[in-house]
Parts: structure tokens; sequence; C-alpha cells
């Protein structure tokens, strides 16, 4: 599995690919990878402020007595099922908009998109009102994975890739931390108001506009090819449409099981049987340490899976984290468990999710510089179409807000998802 010759031409060239010390790196660089990491890191915070409170605020939505009812499984599954599916469509829309109007541009359109309709959950008064705005935030929040990742891609030194994807995976991981954060603090208040917190991104946009400029890489590629740019279809053709299929389903299989867990596990912790009588606080703190749990031992993932990176190569990496993703569901769903004995598990969990740092400065230089976010956002995003029906389809398998089971079978998701990451392009930076 030889790098392609799409690989090859888009390779960042340039002074970026030439520094080797921090201090090489221009102003520009510094502002553009300031601008990636902060809008990944206000992505993580809009992107789990809904799992945190999902079944009390679905229940409290759908009027129902307890969050064991089992529309509260239900209706919550569609609501997140609706905005994986928004997270897959504005991917491919606003990764379109970055190839064509510029990255910064776009960054700029992502955030204020994700920022206003996850503040405007608040207002919402039945399911499908939140269904509406999860899926219309989550267009911004699926755009802006390909644009920010494309950003660094072409500013920031070429054979720092694996420590940039770390580090952009890291913003994410922070911006969960502070929903997490964000919901201790306002564990006695009813669960809507968590969203006002997602509304802090939109201060980003006015900094972007005028502090970050265009990659130089795409103005030269956008001068170069004036009228007679590559389209979507492109993606289709020639030696593209082979990078096309294996990343879409290796994407695909990977982030079904992936989200299965981060949706799904929350609700587990808060239905399990030695915590079903607590109160209401008392839930949103445990749902939030197990997140903690998870996303600070993912930050030790992402670091562990760059500097693997480095040694063998992403492709082995990537196989290798999604069959340690697998055992560590596998122990801890195997058998019931109560929460003390979950919680000893989440850290390993969240550390194979350094797997999914990699696609960040992986996938973008796979494609030409002009389908560079287009592709990447259409191929990574895909698999939220996916994960959006399997969401749904495991949560058929719950019984009175049980979802062990649910859980179990999505780990297995992770064999055949190691197995087509052996046919992805040999890439070593």
């Amino acid at each position: 599995m030889g790098t392609s010759r799409a690989d090859e031409q888009a390779q960042p060239g340039g002074q970026a690919s030439e520094a080797t010390h921090l201090r090489q790196v221009t102003r520009q660089q510094w502002r553009s990878g300031i601008a990636a990491w902060l809008g990944w890191t206000f992505d993580g915070l809009d992107m789990h402020l809904y799992t945190l409170v999902a079944a009390p605020f679905v229940a409290q939505l759908l009027g129902a007595a307890s969050t064991t009812d089992p529309r509260v499984g239900h209706y919550g599954s569609i609501i997140q099922g609706g905005f994986m599916l928004g997270w897959a469509l504005g991917g491919g829309f606003f990764g379109r908009i970055g190839d064509r109007l510029g990255r910064a541009r776009a960054l700029s359109l992502t955030v204020l998109t994700y920022a206003a309709f996850t503040g405007l959950s608040f207002f919402a008064q039945t399911w499908w009102h939140l269904l509406i705005f999860r899926f219309l935030a989550a267009l911004g929040i699926g755009g802006e994975w390909a644009v920010g990742a494309s950003l660094l891609a072409e500013t920031w030194p070429r054979r720092w890739r694996p420590w940039i994807a770390a580090v952009l995976q890291t913003g994410v991981n922070v911006g969960i931390l502070v929903a997490g954060l964000a919901n201790i603090i306002l564990a006695a208040a009813p669960p809507r108001y968590l969203f006002l917190v997602g509304v802090l991104p939109a201060l980003l946009v006015f900094w972007i506009r005028r502090a970050v400029p265009e990659p130089e890489e795409w103005r030269a590629a956008k001068e170069q090819a004036r009228q007679h740019e590559p389209g979507i279809g492109d993606l289709f053709r020639g030696q593209v449409l082979g990078i096309t299929l294996r990343v879409v389903l290796v994407c695909g299989v990977s982030l079904t099981a992936h989200w299965a867990f981060m949706f799904w596990h929350q609700q587990h912790l808060r239905n399990l049987p030695d915590v079903l009588n607590w109160t209401a606080a008392e839930k949103n703190k445990l749902a939030s340490t197990g997140m903690y749990l998870v996303i600070a031992s993912s930050i030790l993932g992402n670091f562990f899976a760059g500097w693997l990176a480095r040694r063998i190569g992403y492709r082995a990496t990537i196989v290798g984290m999604f069959l340690m993703y697998f055992f560590a569901m596998f122990g801890a769903y195997y058998v019931p468990r109560d929460h003390v004995a979950l919680l000893c598990w989440f850290p390993l969990i969240g550390f194979c999710q350094g797997a999914f740092a990699l696609f960040t400065m992986y996938l973008p230089p796979l494609f030409p510089t002009l389908l560079r976010t287009t592709g990447a956002g259409f191929c990574y995003n895909i698999g939220r179409i996916t994960a959006a029906f399997g969401t749904v389809y495991f949560g058929l398998y719950s019984t009175a807000g049980d979802y062990r089971i649910t859980l179990f079978y999505a780990g297995f998701l992770f064999l055949p998802a190691a197995c087509l990451s052996l046919f992805l392009p040999r890439l070593r930076d």
C-alpha cells in the first residue's frame, strides 16, 4: 500500500516544511495554530453538552417521570442520530466552502454556526425542537474538523504533523473537560441552562477574521487553477477514488463504534442499579467524573499515538489502537459492573481514542490542495451518517435504561475497523 501520487502532490511545502525549531515558526503559523486549536476546543465543548444532560433534558421535554422511561432512550438516540447526520452533512458542506472561499473564512462560519444553534437549544420546548437545533449546530461542528485540520496541514511543519495532530485533538479534549466542569457548576440548575455555555465560541469569530490569513499554499493553488478548480466529483475519479473509498469505510465503521460509546456510556452510568436512586445533582457529577476520566486519558492517548506514528507510521498505529479499543470495551461491558468498577475501565477506553487524533493530520494531505477540506470533510464525516444510524440501532438493545449490551456489541465494530485500516495508504512524515 504505497503512498499515492495524490499523497505526494498534497504534501505541504515551502518554509513550513523546513522549520525544525519553534523559533522558526512564523507569526502566521502561530495564529493559524491557535485559531484551529480554539476552534476545536469550542467544538468539543458544544459537541458534548448534550451527552451530559441528554437523559434528564429529554425526559423533561417528554414529560416523563423518570430517565428509565423507554421513550427517553428512544427519542434521545434520535436526537443524537440527527446530530451525527448534521455533522456528516456539515463536513461536506463547509469542506467545500473551505476549498472555494478559503480556510479562515470557512472556519469563522463553522464556529458561528455551532455557537448560535447550541445556544438556541436552551429554548427547546419539545424533543423535535431540540432535534432541529442539534442538527443545525452539528453542521458547524462537522465543518470545523476538516477546515481546521487543512489550515494546519498547509501552514505548520510537515515533519511535526503527528505532534500537531495530538495537540489539535487535545483541543477537543479540553473542550469536553470544560463542558464537564460547566455541568458540575450547573448541576443544580435545569438541564437546559447548560446549552447557554455553548454561545461563548461566537466571540472567537471576530479574532479569526482579523488575525488569521489564508494559507499561501491555498492561495497559490487557487491562482493556478483559476476557472478549472476540481469539483466534488473528482473525489470519485482516478487515483483519488481508491483513497476516498478506503477512508470512508474506516471512518464509517470506527466512528459508529466510538460514538456509540461516547453517547451511551453516559446514559448507562446514570441508570445503574447502584446509582438509580441518587439525586439529579449526584448523577450529573458522576456523569462528569466519567467524562473526565475518559477525556483526560485520551489526551495521553493522543500523544502516545503521535509518538508511535513517528516510529511505525500512521496506518500501523491506527490498527493497533483500534484493536486495543475493542479489548477495552469488551473488558468493561462483557459482565454487569457497578459504577466504581466501570470508572476503573474508562481511562483505558479513553487512551485508545488517541487513534482519532491521527486522522486530523493524516487525512487532509491524502487529497490535492483544492480538494483537501472537501475530501477530508466528506470522508471523515460520512462516518457520522453510519454513526447516526448506529447510535439509534444499538440503542434498541437497551432494556429499561440498561445499555450494557448496547455498549458490548458496539465494541465489536473495532475489529472490522482495524482490518479495514490495513488497506489505508502508507504515509509517514
